[in-house]
């Protein structure tokens, strides 16, 4: 078989704009893992989730972070569920209870940068700096109405904990082996999903409002986030390695089974995405990185937040074009 599987193939990999869609993809892995699992409680907070995105949860508004997105959030769970596949193939097996607690992790770590009704002013994005304990309590409130075993209370605290920048997994106290194994699951497709999703420099400039709405970073424009970048995923693949274990390499054997191929095309996307961001960083200027970034028409999207706000044009371009320099 060919290296690379026809791109028709592969395209569906990182196109989970579609949540119906996404959850036929994940149905058909996670049969592979357990032909009989019992999609019940799963489907259920996938429907749920999905359906507070859209504004359609009681009691809270539609989610309105651009980076932290819906879309966000379908990634990050489509590259859970092939992780635990690849970590079953390789004989780390996991329990019907084990893949309910990674899909609802990777399905709520986010949400804690909903806002409730009456809190109607800003976006979610306010909430950068708490917003994984936000989410824990939402589960926690959410497991109690759903009357669902305690006993994945503390497993999907730790679990969601492994999503929190602030925190290293070597100072999260998981209850056992296998609540560490499924935190560096989702840990791991939390930062594989979104940094391998073919826009993700594009989202960048959605992050960096988010960033100033929550006041953190300290950056100039959205230009110094994406220079920052390359040193962020130098950080990022240094703590895939040494703090989630080398997890990712779990996602080799599914595409092996999946495919018939010895690759990772999660590692290799990422890895594309910032071999394109050192070149756009080193080749444009000024606002000629702008033109770089072509996908999804977010630039004119972060445009229109850009006369929103009141740094005006340095919001997204660099000090020196500002300067005229």
């Amino acid at each position: 078989m060919d290296k690379h599987p026809e791109q028709s193939r592969l395209s569906f990999l990182f196109d989970n704009d579609h949540p119906d869609q996404v959850w036929l993809n994940a149905s058909e892995v996670i049969r592979r893992i357990h032909p009989d699992y019992d999609f019940s409680p799963l489907s259920a907070a996938f429907r749920d989730i999905v359906g507070l995105f859209y504004g359609e949860y009681p009691g809270y508004l539609k989610i309105s972070t651009l980076y932290h997105d819906l879309r966000h959030t379908m990634d990050v769970f489509m590259c859970a569920v092939r992780l635990m596949h690849g970590a079953h193939l390789s004989g780390n097996a996991l329990s019907d209870d084990e893949v309910t607690m990674v899909g609802i992790a990777a399905l709520m770590h986010d949400i804690g940068y909903a806002q409730q009704n009456g809190d109607e002013t800003g976006s979610g994005a306010k909430y950068t700096k708490t917003h994984v304990n936000r989410s824990i309590a939402f589960m926690h409130r959410y497991l109690a109405e759903k009357n669902w075993p305690s006993t994945w209370l503390v497993p999907l605290e730790r679990t969601m904990e492994c999503t929190d920048p602030a925190l290293k997994p070597s100072e999260i106290h998981f209850p056992d082996e296998r609540a560490r194994l499924i935190g560096m699951l989702v840990g791991t497709a939390d930062l594989v999903g979104q940094m391998a999703d073919r826009a993700y420099l594009e989202k960048l400039l959605f992050l960096y409002f988010e960033f100033k709405e929550a006041n953190m970073g300290n950056f100039e424009s959205a230009h110094d986030l994406l220079n920052r970048t390359q040193d962020f995923y130098k950080s990022t693949r240094q703590k895939l390695d040494e703090e989630f274990g080398s997890t990712y390499k779990f996602l080799e054997n599914h595409f092996r089974d999946w495919f018939g191929v010895e690759c990772n095309y999660y590692m290799e996307s990422m890895a594309r995405n910032i071999a394109y961001l050192a070149q756009v960083m080193q080749e444009a200027n000024g606002a000629e990185f702008l033109e770089r970034l072509r996908r999804r028409g977010i630039v004119q999207q972060a445009r229109q937040l850009q006369c929103q706000s009141d740094q005006g044009m340095s919001a997204l371009l660099p000090v020196q074009s500002l300067s005229g320099s």
